[in-house]
């Protein structure tokens, strides 16, 4: 049994939902394990889902959790294994915005991707997603995981909260999933529990204030806010949004939640617990913007280098482009991207870092195009591309950067797909396979093998 901190379960005493007894005994249980499908990659999964989570669309419980890294799907970004509580953002984001419209999005402590290809998924083609990840290899993380999901309406930046508050008025829609003191998280990870302190607390409440006072500037006016945590603390959670509307103005929105679901709602926001539901804790909150911070202000300069009409001819035999996409050289690197994105890039360069921008395509070396790992995981890719479809064996070969070898399939460059989705791009050189998956997406376990 579980030995909780007795500061914790007095802090937690007359918070509406919560159940000493009740809450002990669900942490007695295992946490259950949930996929959300992404939308542009259905397909036929290799284990059996259960029930659907309630509050997220084509999202799952699964009956018994696979070994996820041996699924050549999961490596091609055909799911994406998410805490079911988390995913109530899929329903709070479709309840308040109108994603017919062409919208600017952040994702502002967004590492390591799972509400941002939640926002991916919702977000159109002209719209933009702005990811951001101050820690530098959970960017990499988040870059990955977003390349997966296959769009190229996004950017990956690795920049402090404050470079945000420059940003005057930018975005309809920011979403502060704010680092915490982690209660909500003592059934899944042992070491949250002996981490947890009133101090960390505390720290954690300031902290976030500052984190949310550097973003507010950056929503427009009528713009939301969607604040959560993974904590129980009302110091984290009430207490910030009673904040956010007497010293921001910002007007909390009221949700029509299904009693049945099990979710607590509190007036100021949203209460996961694993004695009412099945998921771990969480909060969440929409808040909508009542005053102007700024006003968005574009450049209208492009001072990116677009390709050129013989790179077109390259790049065209493997992407499908429409005329809300824009291709440029940065660097010699050629990136597919939306034609706000370039707006985005083009006005705020000077202000953030940009980790990844669009879909990265590859470097064109006399008159041939080396393509880009992510390029083999787009959406974008076309269907005519020299493509050879491996067996769940193969997959892990390739994806474990073993030899293997193919017969009767011909020479050349080639993207290796599983169920018709890639998981990347090789030389078939007929004796042998020159594997180019990047060192770091290679399974190292030696030992695994296919889902049974």
């Amino acid at each position: 049994m579980p030995s909780f901190p007795q500061d914790f379960i007095n802090s937690l005493k007359h918070i509406p939902g919560f159940n000493e007894e009740e809450f002990v005994k669900a942490h007695q249980t295992q946490a259950p394990t949930s996929i959300r499908i992404n939308p542009f990659k259905r397909t036929d999964l290799n284990f059996e889902v259960g029930k659907n989570v309630p509050w997220a669309k084509e999202a799952f419980y699964l009956k018994e959790r696979p070994i996820f890294t041996s699924d050549p799907l999961f490596h091609a970004g055909c799911y994406y294994v998410q805490e079911a509580s988390s995913m109530f953002i899929d329903y709070v984001l479709k309840q308040v915005v109108n994603f017919d419209e062409e919208l600017f999005a952040l994702d502002l402590c967004a590492a390591p991707g799972g509400k941002s290809t939640i926002l991916s998924s919702c977000l159109n083609k002209k719209s933009v997603l702005v990811s951001n990840e101050v820690v530098k290899n959970r960017a990499d993380v988040l870059a990955y995981n977003l390349a997966k999901w296959g769009n190229c309406n996004h950017i990956v930046t690795n920049s402090e909260t404050s470079s945000f508050s420059k940003l005057k008025g930018i975005f309809d829609l920011v979403l502060v999933d704010a680092p915490c003191s982690g209660s909500g998280l003592f059934r899944k990870q042992e070491n949250a529990m002996e981490e947890w302190s009133m101090d960390a607390v505390t720290h954690c409440s300031s902290r976030q204030r500052t984190i949310l006072s550097d973003v507010l500037p950056s929503l427009n006016t009528n713009g939301y806010l969607v604040y959560s945590t993974c904590s129980y603390s009302s110091s984290e959670n009430e207490e910030i949004v009673k904040w956010l509307i007497s010293e921001h103005g910002l007007e909390v929105i009221k949700l029509d939640v299904d009693p049945n679901w099990g979710i607590e709602d509190t007036s100021f926001g949203f209460r996961f617990y694993p004695h009412k539901l099945e998921g771990e804790g969480f909060f969440c909150c929409v808040l909508k913007v009542i005053d102007q911070f700024g006003s968005a202000n574009f450049s209208k300069k492009n001072t990116f280098k677009e390709a050129s009409k013989a790179e077109m001819a390259v790049l065209e035999d493997f992407i499908d482009l429409d005329g809300n996409h824009n291709i440029i050289n940065h660097n010699g690197e050629f990136k597919l991207l939306n034609n706000s994105i370039l707006s985005f890039i083009n006005s705020f360069k000077n202000e953030l870092y940009f980790k990844s921008v669009g879909t990265p395509l590859g470097e064109i070396k006399h008159d041939e195009l080396i393509p880009h790992h992510f390029l083999a995981l787009s959406n974008y890719i076309k269907t005519s591309v020299d493509s050879i479809e491996l067996t769940d064996n193969e997959s892990l070969k390739y994806l474990k950067k073993e030899a293997f070898q193919l017969q009767n399939e011909s020479k050349g460059l080639k993207r290796f797909t599983n169920k018709g989705f890639g998981l990347g791009w090789g030389k078939n050189l007929g004796t042998r396979i020159n594997n180019y998956l990047p060192s770091n997406f290679q399974i190292f376990n030696k030992d695994l093998g296919t889902l049974k």
